[in-house]
Formats: C-alpha cells, sequence, structure tokens
C-alpha cells in the first residue's frame, strides 16, 4: 500500500544577475552558478503556494511576514524570508521565489519565477522558450527535494491512522519508497543534480515538545529516533541510486539534523536565547491559523528565537542553516 503523496510544491527561478555565494566569489559577468533552482517540498520552502489552495493551513496572515518587504504576510512560514528564498540568492538565481500558485503569472514570470508541478512547468516552458532551450535550463537546474518531515511529525505522530497501521521502521520504509520513486522521475524528465533534504531533529521542534515531551517539554525521543533511521535509510538509498548503472543524476544528501540541533542545543553560541519556544503567542503550539495577530502577540525581539511559530524557523535561523548546506555540499551541486 503507498501512502498518499505530500504536498510536493514546486519552484523556479531563473535569472541574469549574480551575487556573492558563501565560499565563491563571482561578479555579474560570471552569471548565476546554474541555470535555475527548482524545489519540491513542504511549508519550509512554502512561499505562498497554499494560499492557492483549499486549505486552512496557511500563513498569508500577520505576524507571518513581520520583517518581510512591506511587512507583508506572503504566505511563507516565518517572520521574513525561507530557504528556497536563500538558496536562489546564494546561487545568484533571484532574490524571491514567488508562489506558482499565485494569480496573472505572465510568461516573463514564468521564465523567471516559479512553478507548481513539472510537467506543467516544463509543457509551459517549451512554448514560450522551445525545446532546446527548454532542456538548458532543465539540465542546468539545481533540484532540491526538501520532503518527509511533515509526514512524521504531523501525520504519523499527531494522528492516529498511520501509527495503527504501520509501526516506525515500516513507515520509514514507506517514506523512503516513495522518496525513491519520486527522484527517479525528476531523474528521467532530465535532472542532472539533486539536493535532498534530510529530516531534522522532529522531537525537538516546539510543537512537538508541547505534544509529546510531557510537562518539561523535553526533546521527544522516539520522533528524533525515526528522524535518525529516516536520515540513515534516505543516505542508503541515495548511495545505492547514484551506483546504479544507467542513473545519470547526482543526488546529494543534505544533512539539516547537526545544525538544527546545535542550534536547539547550543543556540548561545549563535546568539539565540529562545531555542524551545516560538516567537508566536506562547511559543509551544501555535502554528498557521492560531498563530494570527487578531489574537496573540509575537515577542520583541524575533533575532533571539531560533522559531517563529512551534514549527517554523526564523529566518535568521534559516540563514544559519543554509549557510551550513553552501558551505558543506555546494562544490558538489554545482
Amino acid at each position: 500500500m503507498t501512502p498518499p503523496p505530500p504536498l510536493l510544491l514546486l519552484l523556479l527561478a531563473i535569472a541574469a544577475a549574480a551575487r556573492s555565494c558563501h565560499g565563491y566569489q563571482y561578479n555579474a559577468s560570471q552569471g548565476p552558478l546554474v541555470t535555475s533552482v527548482i524545489i519540491f517540498g513542504d511549508s519550509i520552502v512554502d512561499p505562498g503556494n497554499n494560499n492557492g489552495l483549499l486549505t486552512l493551513i496557511k500563513a498569508n496572515h500577520p505576524p507571518y511576514g513581520k520583517d518581510f518587504f512591506n511587512h507583508e504576510a506572503t504566505g511563507r512560514y516565518s517572520n521574513g524570508l525561507i530557504p528556497s528564498d536563500l538558496i536562489a540568492q546564494g546561487l545568484g538565481v533571484k532574490q524571491l521565489l514567488p508562489p506558482y500558485l499565485g494569480v496573472d503569472l505572465s510568461p516573463e514570470e514564468l521564465l523567471t519565477g516559479q512553478l507548481a508541478y513539472f510537467d506543467e512547468y516544463r509543457a509551459k516552458l517549451v512554448a514560450i522558450a522551445g525545446e532546446e532551450e527548454t532542456e538548458k535550463v532543465i539540465e542546468g537546474a539545481l533540484f532540491v527535494v526538501c520532503a518527509g518531515t511533515d509526514d512524521l511529525a504531523n501525520t504519523y505522530f499527531t494522528t492516529p491512522f498511520r501509527s495503527v497501521e504501520y509501526d516506525i521502521p515500516s513507515y520509514v520504509e514507506l517514506l523512503v519508497s516513495g522518496a525513491e520513486a519520486f527522484l527517479r522521475k525528476v531523474s528521467a524528465r532530465g535532472a542532472s543534480k539533486i539536493g535532498f533534504v534530510g529530516m531534522p531533529p522532529v522531537g525537538c521542534v516546539p510543537s512537538q515538545r508541547t505534544l509529546g515531551g510531557g510537562l518539561s517539554r523535553d526533546c521527544e525521543s522516539k520522533r528524533n529516533q525515526a528522524a535518525q533511521l529516516y536520515n540513515a535509510r534516505i543516505e542508503e538509498m541515495i548511495g545505492a541510486l547514484n551506483g546504479e548503472p544507467g542513473f545519470r543524476t547526482l543526488v546529494v544528501y543534505l544533512d539539516i539534523y547537526r545544525i538544527l540541533d546545535e542550534l536547539m542545543e547550543r543556540g548561545d553560541m549563535y546568539g539565540f536565547t529562545e531555542t524551545t519556544k516560538g516567537c508566536c503567542g506562547t511559543g509551544t503550539i501555535e502554528v498557521t491559523g492560531l498563530c494570527d495577530s487578531r489574537f496573540v502577540s509575537v515577542c520583541d525581539d524575533v533575532s533571539q528565537h531560533v522559531f517563529f511559530d512551534s514549527y517554523h524557523p526564523t529566518e535568521r535561523a534559516y540563514r544559519i542553516i543554509v549557510d551550513d548546506i553552501f558551505d558543506h555540499y555546494i562544490q558538489v551541486l554545482i
């Protein structure tokens, strides 16, 4: 039995200007480091696709976006920029990645903006730029997959249905199998390089501490152990794919468990004073609709917090995480 697919959002950016990249210095005449950035993922990298979906899980209201341009709540689950923006910026591709499910998208925006589903995007790009240019864009793109965390934290551990049907190892295998099938499909469509983001220490996220960490809100060990098992199995699967004859895509595992664990356990080293609660409301459970300026207040200094709501990090924390990814993996991915 296969699980229902997680909501996969696809974003794309192509730009003509370059800027400094962590560990790299280049000028505008050199151009971007990749032709485009194509990201499949969940709420961590969503710049507002949920705004166009029939769902209550939205971030298009204050205090989300309180430190974004014009203090606008765009649907990004943070106070400001998110990893998809920061990755595109770091590669010299684009400053912001707008949501594909927004309205009034022009042909120019499709060439410099985003998309929701890869096949749909490709067909539109062919119509705009032609087959040859489309192949160049896809071949020179950096693909990033960021999915799985929501499936574990908000499906397996939060609702009873999956945990009744699967124990943790079998559910992890289900997720890994789905990830492998997805990577094969992306590879078959012309991707040359894919970065696959692993899971963070799920049990230490504020909402998971509240739901599973008891009165003291400790890190919940079962959730962290499940994330570690998933990461180990994903690494094994990626290694097997890369060694498979005929598989022409390079897939690179991107570890974020270590850096997020460090931010939460030794936040003072990075200037954080609050690592176990979000900035919104009590910081223990508020997320999406519960994190709403009409009903709750926000902390005075967001920069002191690792998390903005009870699930999603602040822009400052995201910058540290993306910097770490660039420092460890970017040479392989460009």
